[in-house]
Order: structure tokens, then C-alpha cells, then sequence
């Protein structure tokens, strides 16, 4: 009788454990239907999505220019049921979308410029496109139109009661180049947001786990006096001897700074005609570095060689900045809740169409070619303390608040940005594709933000130690949007 007794309780006891085991907790399981019912919702708008995705593509509008792009998107988000405001920071192009009320707030980057001197049809072989001047050579329009999707799955859920809090969309211009973001931080208009989730196209799936490249840019202007480069030379005073003094000095500076900085200059006027002594020359330059603080301190000697360079040769020079980003800050406590929903979502299967399309295209790439199957992985979070990387002004946002962001394979393998083999991509399948990945991911990653508080708050405190006291300042200073740098 004794034993029987104690089989019976013990017994009970397993019994007692298996069913605690196997109970869901309800909030955790609140998550993964809302992440399932996510997922369905973003693969039935895929066509829809492909439709605006190509639209812009189409459109190529180059920063400060996209007004068909903008209104594209922001007629989507109003439509879907976002409060939309439009003309932020004393700029025509960008937007805010905002949908729900209260806490937590959640905010998601849509870019959408394109590059100028990329007009390339979506061929394996290089085919330009007459009449047009600009192609999205970085994929923007699939970053922009991803956006506005998980932005509207997530307001779906908050408008179902599946989820609390506020959900924002950033429509983002002339982020080649044109600092947009930075205004938009300057203008404050992410104070509030608890954090802020973003991607980028690539030839791969990743989170981003390396910072970008500080960056200040500027026009050096030089004013000289025109004269008969024959006749009377002597009563001249060229501009341009004046840049190219500049470019000389700035040339042999590069020997004595560190070697993780990156000058670049185009010579963006040097004169009408040879005969005539050029009265006005201008020079755009680029000055990056992984710190923000180098930054400053090497474009000053940049300026003085303008400076020099105006003296030694009897001109003046002003120059206007154009220009200035922050080096990204990661993340790593949202680095990981995206990798894992990156995980979930997976990489870009391609059709033997787009494998086709791929190997013709990797013809064309230089050096080792990389697997197109890698398309279809997703690569282990590694955090990269060094390396080559280019400057984005995501950098600033995430100086104000938690960002988190990732890379999709919207291009062939080995792909260069900036390239006519990444706008022919991002005008098929492979990169609507790899558009879907990213919609996909970012929005689980923000269902999960918004579902745990606990999350939000490790973010936010790792966020506050990695910016330790430094005050943000723009590098760009206090300039307005230079809504014609690309003249």
C-alpha cells in the first residue's frame, strides 16, 4: 500500500511538471501568432509592393528630387490609414507617418533617391536607358517600399488590438550625399521614439554589425579674374590654378594623416574655355573617417589649403558645406532580435530565371565570383570593430536614439553598389525578392520591440553607454538643406 502511495504522487508530481512545461505562456504566444499572421499579410502584398517598388525604379529621382517617389509612398501610408506629414525640416520631400498612441514608439527608415549618371535598363548586360539621367544604383527603392510595408503590417496589428504603442514611418531623401536624415534629427523630429529599426540593399543577408565612415563634405568655390590667356595673361588670375593648388596640397597631405581616412574631389567647374582665364572654379570634396572628431580635425586642413591655395595664387575662396554624417553606432542588444527574426524570414531563393540572369551578370564583375547560392543564406552575427565601409546619415540617428539595421540580397553576389549591375537587379525579381526579406524581418523585429518593454530598456541603456557624454552636434553645423547640390 506504502509504494503504491508513492508511485501515485510521484506520478502526480511528473504529471504536475509536464503540464507547466507545456503551457504557453500567452504573451509569448500573443508574439509568434502575431509574427505568423505578419509574415501571410506581407507575402499577399508582395505583388503590390513589387508594383511600387518598380514604379520608383522607374521614377530614378535623385536627392532633394524625389517628389514622385515621396508621393508614392505617402499616398500608400495614408491609404493603409497613417497620419502623414509631409515637408518636414523645411524640406519638400521627406515625410513622417505616424499610426496608433502612446508607448512604446517604434520608428522605421524608408529611403528613396536614386543616383545620378545610372540610367540602366534591368538586362544581365549594360544597356542605358536614353533620356534618362539617374538609376538606383543603391537600391532605394526597394529600401523605401519595404518600409512602408512592415510599417503598415505593424499598424494593421495595433488597429486589430494585437499590439500597443505607436508605429512610425520616415520617409527619408538625399541620403546619397544629401545628409537628409541629419536634418531630420536636427529638427528633433525623433525625439520620443524609443527606437528605430532601418535596412539597406546588398548582395547579401546580414545584420549590421560595422560602423560607417564619418563624413564631412563641401564646394570650394575660388574667384579669380578672366583675362586672353594669350594676350594678356598677366592680367589674370585663374581659379582654376587655384584648385588644383588645392588638390596638389590636399594630394600630398594624404602621406600624413591616419590611413583609415578617405579623401575624395571631383573638380565640379574649371572654366568655359581654354582660352579664356577661368574667373571662378569649384571643387566638391568628401573628407571620412571612423571617428567623428577626426573628421573635423581633417577637414580643417583641408580648408586650410584652400586657404593657401587662394593666397599663392591671387584669388579668394569661400566654400559651403554640403554635407555631414555621424559614424554608426551598433546596437548589439537589438542586433541580436533582429538576427534571430533574419533567421526565421531566411535568404532569397532564386528561379532558374534568376540564375540565369545571375551568372550572366557575374560575367561582368572583376576578381573571384562569389556562390549565387550564398543569396539564400544568412550570415552568423559577427561584430566587426574594423574596416573599409562607406558613410551613411543613419549614423546621426543613431547618436539620438537604439538603431538597428540589416542588409538584404536584393543584387547578384559580389555585386558593387553604385553600380549599373545593382540598378539592372533592383529592376527584377532578385531584388523585389530580397525586398521581401527585408520587409519581413523588420517588422518581426519590431513586433518584438513593441511587445517587450524589458527589451526596449537594455537598448536603451546600452545606448546610453555607448554615447557616454558626448552631447550630439550635426557636423553639417546649422546650414539649411542644400536642395541643389546636385547643380
Amino acid at each position: 500500500m506504502k509504494r503504491i502511495l508513492i508511485a501515485s504522487l510521484l506520478f502526480c508530481c511528473v504529471s504536475s511538471f509536464a503540464q507547466k512545461k507545456n503551457k504557453i505562456d500567452p504573451a509569448l504566444q500573443l508574439v509568434n501568432s502575431n509574427k505568423e499572421a505578419t509574415l501571410t499579410a506581407l507575402n499577399n502584398a508582395y505583388e503590390a509592393d513589387k508594383k511600387t517598388a518598380l514604379q520608383i525604379w522607374d521614377y530614378a529621382e535623385v536627392g532633394y528630387k524625389e517628389t514622385k517617389s515621396a508621393a508614392l509612398h505617402v499616398q500608400n501610408l495614408r491609404a493603409a490609414g497613417f497620419t502623414v506629414e509631409t515637408g518636414v525640416a523645411e524640406i519638400p520631400t521627406p515625410f513622417v507617418a505616424s499610426y496608433g498612441s502612446g508607448t512604446p514608439v517604434i520608428g522605421i527608415l524608408a529611403e528613396y533617391d536614386a543616383l545620378p549618371g545610372l540610367a540602366q535598363t534591368a538586362s544581365p548586360e549594360k544597356t542605358t536607358i536614353e533620356g534618362k539621367n539617374a538609376g538606383h544604383g543603391c537600391g532605394h527603392h526597394l529600401f523605401g517600399t519595404a518600409s512602408v510595408s512592415a510599417g503598415i503590417a505593424i499598424k494593421n496589428l495595433i488597429a486589430a488590438g494585437k499590439l500597443k504603442g505607436t508605429i512610425k514611418v520616415y520617409g527619408c531623401p538625399a541620403e546619397e550625399g544629401g545628409s537628409g536624415k541629419v536634418f531630420l534629427v536636427r529638427a528633433g523630429l525623433f525625439n520620443g521614439v524609443d527606437a528605430v529599426i532601418h535596412w539597406h540593399p546588398d548582395f547579401y543577408n546580414g545584420v549590421t554589425t560595422m560602423s560607417a565612415l564619418a563624413n564631412r563634405s563641401a564646394k570650394f568655390k575660388f574667384y579669380g579674374i578672366a583675362s586672353h590667356a594669350s594676350m594678356l595673361p598677366e592680367q589674370g588670375r585663374s581659379a582654376l590654378d587655384a584648385v588644383e593648388a588645392m588638390d596638389n596640397m590636399v594630394n600630398m597631405m594624404r602621406e600624413h594623416i591616419p590611413q583609415e581616412t578617405r579623401i575624395h574631389y571631383i573638380i565640379t567647374n574649371g572654366g568655359k574655355a581654354p582660352n579664356v582665364v577661368p574667373d571662378f572654379a569649384e571643387v566638391y570634396y568628401y573628407v571620412r573617417h571612423p571617428k567623428r572628431k577626426d573628421v573635423v580635425e581633417i577637414f580643417d586642413r583641408v580648408v586650410k589649403a584652400a586657404e593657401g591655395a587662394a593666397m599663392g595664387t591671387g584669388t579668394t575662396m569661400k566654400y559651403d558645406i554640403i554635407g555631414g554624417t555621424h559614424d554608426l553606432m551598433i546596437n548589439k542588444t537589438l542586433a541580436e532580435v533582429m538576427q534571430a527574426n533574419l533567421e526565421k524570414v531566411g535568404g532569397v531563393k532564386y528561379s532558374e530565371a534568376d540564375l540565369s540572369f545571375a551568372k550572366k551578370i557575374q560575367t561582368s564583375f572583376i576578381g573571384t565570383k562569389i556562390d549565387v547560392a550564398s543569396a539564400a543564406t544568412v550570415k552568423p552575427l559577427t561584430y566587426i570593430n574594423e574596416g573599409n565601409n562607406g558613410s551613411t546619415d543613419v549614423g546621426d540617428v543613431s547618436y539620438a536614439l537604439p538603431t538597428v539595421g540589416m542588409r538584404a540580397a536584393t543584387w547578384v553576389p559580389g555585386t558593387p553598389a553604385h553600380s549599373w549591375q545593382a540598378v539592372a537587379a533592383g529592376g527584377t525579381e532578385i531584388g523585389t525578392k530580397g525586398m521581401l526579406v527585408a520587409s519581413k524581418a523588420m517588422a518581426l523585429t519590431a513586433i518584438d520591440l513593441m511587445s517587450n518593454p524589458a527589451l526596449l530598456a537594455k537598448a536603451m541603456e546600452e545606448f546610453n553607454q555607448s554615447r557616454g557624454d558626448y552631447k550630439y552636434k550635426a557636423l553639417l553645423g546649422d546650414i539649411k538643406p542644400a536642395l541643389n547640390y546636385r547643380d
